[in-house]
């Protein structure tokens, strides 16, 4: 029997219509060139592909196309925004500057953030969560000094699905001369992106989230006015000169098409993982001594992290071999410590062990819930000795 799948917060299947947009793209049939080769028709083709996903991801965010950059991903665009903006302030600074991000965000802000405060003595505030995993605007506003640079955090938590509210934080911020940048990797195809009401200089986006191919992303730059920003990869001068590298043709026309189905899809989306998620948390919660992990309204559609007490987590995890879902980030599901999400949030070792993250996504069926609900009832029991 094939596993239900709940780990689209992982990583999200390419939808059908995306992945054949992309094969269109790849063989001496099909629009294979360089976008970059401009003395022949091949290379305008490609590049012409390339410019219509550039308006299509800018259309899901209601940007300006000019204002897209594409990565390799959202760990990328986190890395170019991060390093790129404060090593532009570094060079303008007389003394330290101070950067604000939080204790929950993905290892992809975390380690940037890091790797800054020991090469180059960057002062950084790291804003903890309230017990519900929200960071406030108003924590935002009291750290500010005036040598903030930059502040970074993220749309939507990877691991409990809590929503910040990124367009109140912009809102203070325009008082203020640090930069804005939003992570919203997990944003895409679950929430309404809309880089205006955020107000924000920077917002990283990931394909493979919101049912394009993975190894692709991009970095919003906002043009008026543009921040400044120091390039992280170097040799050629492509996408104006923030990120070289030749452009993958097929996973940008990938990306560029998956855009255009979240926009088309995305309230229908909504409304079927907010069903579903709901009904499995449910079904959870009859279990008995089941614990949420999030903000119980400020949720993504697609989130659910719960914890299982009297249950050990690596256990639990093995256990459920017809379901698949994480500990926690994908990036950190093999680490055998606790979630630092989860401890940030209060969470004991026991209960932070034994958190499970569930989400759903848009080809999650009803009847897929209730053999999950069935079949995480049955095992938690038994671990407990309650079967």
């Amino acid at each position: 029997m094939t596993p239900v799948y709940l780990d689209y917060a992982a990583t999200s299947p390419v939808d059908p219509a995306v992945a054949a947009a992309m094969a269109d793209c790849l063989t001496l049939e099909g629009n294979f060139a360089n976008p970059a080769s401009r003395s022949h028709r091949f290379g305008w083709k490609a590049e012409q592909a390339v410019e219509k996903a550039r308006r299509q991801v800018a259309d899901v965010i209601q940007a300006d196309p000019r204002e897209i950059i594409w990565t390799s991903g959202a760990t990328e665009s986190n890395n170019l925004a991060i390093k790129g903006a404060v090593e532009a302030a570094l060079e303008q600074a007389s003394g330290p500057v101070h950067v604000i991000t939080s204790a929950i965000e993905h290892k992809a802000v975390l380690d940037p953030c890091a790797w800054l405060q020991q090469r180059y003595g960057v002062e950084v505030t790291y804003l903890s969560p309230d017990a519900d995993g929200m960071i406030s605007p108003q924590q935002v506003a009291d750290a500010l000094q005036d040598n903030t640079v930059l502040v970074s955090l993220m749309a939507v938590n990877n691991e409990l699905g809590t929503v910040t509210d990124s367009a109140a934080i912009g809102e203070l911020l325009q008082s203020h001369p640090a930069l804005w940048h939003v992570d919203a990797a997990q944003a895409l195809g679950k929430l309404d992106i809309n880089v205006q009401q955020w107000q924000a200089d920077l917002v990283s986006l990931s394909a493979h989230k919101g049912y394009g191919p993975k190894g692709v992303g991009a970095l919003f730059i906002r043009r008026e006015p543009q921040p400044a920003l120091r390039a992280q990869i170097h040799g050629g001068g492509h996408e104006r000169g923030f990120r070289s590298g030749t452009l993958a043709t097929h996973q940008l026309v990938g990306f560029g098409a998956a855009a255009e189905l979240v926009s088309q899809r995305l309230q229908q989306d909504q409304i079927h993982m907010r069903a579903l998620r709901d009904r499995l948390w449910q079904g959870l919660q009859e279990i008995g001594e089941v614990y949420l992990n999030g903000h119980v309204d400020h949720l993504s559609p697609c989130h659910l992290n719960v914890s299982f007490d009297r249950v050990d987590g690596e256990i639990l995890l093995a256990s459920l071999a017809k379901v698949a879902v994480s500990s926690g980030s994908a990036c950190t599901s093999a680490s055998v410590e606790p979630s630092y999400v989860l401890k940030a949030i209060g969470r004991s070792d026991a209960l932070a062990h034994a958190g499970l993250r569930f989400s759903v996504g848009r080809f999650t069926q009803a009847d897929e819930i209730e053999l999950v609900i069935e079949e995480v009832s049955r095992v938690v029991r038994l671990l407990r000795g309650d079967a």
